[in-house]
């Protein structure tokens, strides 16, 4: 419950990693201990209904698409992972973020403009920008110390 606003979080429906209902709930939103996609994660999250329909496509390895936005919260942040590429594995390449409180935001593909791709400007930016499962990453405070790390590819 700790990944959203209490407003939103206490009224939640609670997953555990596995799918199972911790806690029924009424508002819509949809909270995990950790991020259901990485086994083992300890980085809370809540989603709205469209976030939901991400992790779903993103379980079976689909591409999604939306014209609506969607939302979900990550207050105490996220574990480490690779900006470029979700399905990266090797921490000697490309650009590694482990971010501070943040939400991240779902939107079609043409809303984003020229928001930057890497973390390294501050502020919002795109994270797998070249992959079917792009996002907006909206950080809320700082990072950890030395939380973001590129290598040259």
């Amino acid at each position: 419950m700790s990944a959203a606003p209490l407003m939103i979080s206490e009224k939640a429906t609670v997953l555990d990693m596995d799918g199972s209902v911790l806690r029924q709930g009424s508002n819509g939103w949809t909270c995990y201990p950790g991020v259901p996609l990485i086994p083992g994660s300890k980085d809370p999250m809540c989603n709205d209904s469209v976030w939901q329909a991400w992790i779903k496509a993103s379980a079976k390895g689909e591409s999604f698409k939306t014209d609506v936005l969607g939302f979900s919260y990550m207050l105490q942040g996220d574990g480490l992972v690779n900006n470029d590429n979700p399905a990266a594995t090797d921490k000697t390449k490309g650009t590694w973020i482990k971010e501070g409180p943040h939400l991240m935001v779902l939107l079609p593909k043409s809303a984003l403009g020229s928001i930057p791709t890497t973390p390294a400007v501050g502020g919002p930016y795109v994270m797998w920008g070249d992959s079917g499962m792009f996002h907006l990453m909206v950080p809320v405070a700082d990072r950890p110390a030395g939380a973001l790390v590129i290598h040259k590819h």
